[in-house]
């Protein structure tokens, strides 16, 4: 099962959430999902699962199937993303993606949950467990950096914005570009061809991204040029950051992300790059679920 919850984010702008399965069953002595029951029986467990820059929902399918087995596991589209709403006057600043995920926890109904995050996704479901510690009861990082990347960076991804052949004539052009032909890539990566592909929609002229380069540059824009570690040193829910070994996490500085963590666990994924869940599901989920069965149970 698919289902589509519209949530309403910071300012009101309206947010796509997705379950890809069935809740988990109602047990005895257990509320229903995400609710408590009668005489305040124990929750399901709540997960949100945050995607990064220019990512969407879907890209935590197989994922959010597996932790809905035991959870109740819930993946955003964040605003700009998927299919929630792409304002061009709205704001795409640290504080507007933090609100909306404190948003969905809230109307979901899932808080106490687990945020689950990946790239510039895990940077919000810290920001948020730095400021709403009532509402985090655990926390994944995937892949991304507290260190500042600066205005070099942001450059490389304006340049690298431009040199997108689009519109692609077909997805499988897609694939082949962003799995083969694409300047960023070292070898070929067929994960990654899939993954674009997932963000691709059809126009009249061709397919093209479902999201506007601009507002991705706008979003990269408020973190990209500033350290996080103070806010990391705030998180105290139990905190797993993850790495995928050729990702863009470095091994130095992942360690040094678990030892400023007040309670941080470290996790390696080989065979991985940056999109860790996406590369290599099987050893991701082998990766995370012994730490979410230590919060949840």
């Amino acid at each position: 099962m698919v289902r589509r919850i519209d949530v309403s984010g910071a300012s009101g702008i309206r947010l796509a959430a997705w379950e890809f399965a069935d809740p988990p069953k109602t047990g005895p002595g257990r509320g229903g999902a995400g609710a408590a029951g009668a005489g305040g029986s124990e929750r399901t467990p709540g997960v949100l699962l945050l995607h990064g820059l220019m990512g969407r929902a879907s890209h935590w399918a197989s994922t959010a199937r597996w932790l809905a087995e035991r959870h109740r596991a819930v993946a955003l589209d964040q605003r700009g993303h998927g299919q929630s709403a792409k304002p061009p006057e709205t704001e795409y600043t640290r504080g507007a993606y933090v609100e909306d995920a404190e948003a969905a926890l809230e109307e979901l109904g899932l808080a106490p949950a687990v945020l689950i995050g990946h790239a510039m996704g895990a940077l919000t479901a810290w920001q948020l467990a730095a400021r709403r510690p009532d509402l985090v009861r655990g926390l994944v990082i995937c892949d991304m950096r507290a260190s500042a990347l600066g205005a070099a960076s942001q450059r490389e991804w304006e340049e690298w914005f431009k040199s997108w052949p689009v519109p692609f004539a077909t997805l499988a052009d897609v694939r082949k570009w962003f799995g083969e032909d694409d300047p960023w890539v070292e070898r070929p990566n067929t994960s990654r061809g899939e993954f674009y592909a997932e963000v691709m929609a059809e126009y009249e002229d061709g397919w093209r991204p479902v999201f506007e380069p601009e507002q991705m540059l706008k979003s990269r824009e408020a973190w990209v040029y500033d350290a996080h570690w103070e806010e990391l040193a705030q998180v105290r829910c139990p905190t797993l950051v993850v790495r995928g070994l050729d990702g863009e996490l470095g091994r130095a500085e992942s360690q040094e992300m678990v030892r400023v963590l007040p309670d941080g666990r470290y996790a390696e994924v080989v065979d991985a790059g940056h999109l860790v869940h996406y590369d290599q599901p099987e050893a991701w989920r082998a990766a995370v679920e012994p730490f979410l069965d230590e919060v949840l149970r």
